[in-house]
């Protein structure tokens, strides 16, 4: 088991939020286990061909994101996510839903503007 991650220039997607998007999807899927300890920041960002800064802002929102955890001088791991996805899936998704009550939209258009977010977030057409 091995992180494998492509930084493509011809996407238009930031590379941070390609490291991010890869990192989030091996974790998720099991191909990076829990535990299983990342490369150093500057580690990953030599073999990628990235700056630090581009790395650290990945590694700091899957942090956020509760896939990866640091632990000091320990290094940073896959992290246990799906309970804490979940929570956090959930605030989000509470917060959403009294915005738009807010805003006044209909259940109807709630929804259509959540798929469309979600298409356009993993890439999918129509």
């Amino acid at each position: 088991m091995t992180l494998k991650i492509d930084i493509d220039d011809g996407t238009g997607v930031a590379p941070y939020e390609q490291v991010r998007a890869r990192i989030s999807e091996q974790a998720r899927a099991g191909t990076l286990p829990v535990g299983y300890r990342l490369p150093t920041v500057r580690g990953l960002a030599g073999e990628l061909g990235l700056a630090a800064n581009t790395v650290a802002k990945a590694y700091r929102a899957l942090e956020a994101d509760g896939v990866i955890e640091t632990r000091g001088r320990n290094g940073t791991v896959v992290a246990a996510a799906g309970p804490a996805a979940d929570r956090a899936a959930a605030s989000e998704a509470q917060a959403y839903a009294d915005r738009v009550r807010r805003l006044g939209l209909s259940e109807a258009a709630a929804l259509d503007a959540v798929r469309d977010a979600l298409r356009a977030a993993y890439g999918e057409s129509g």
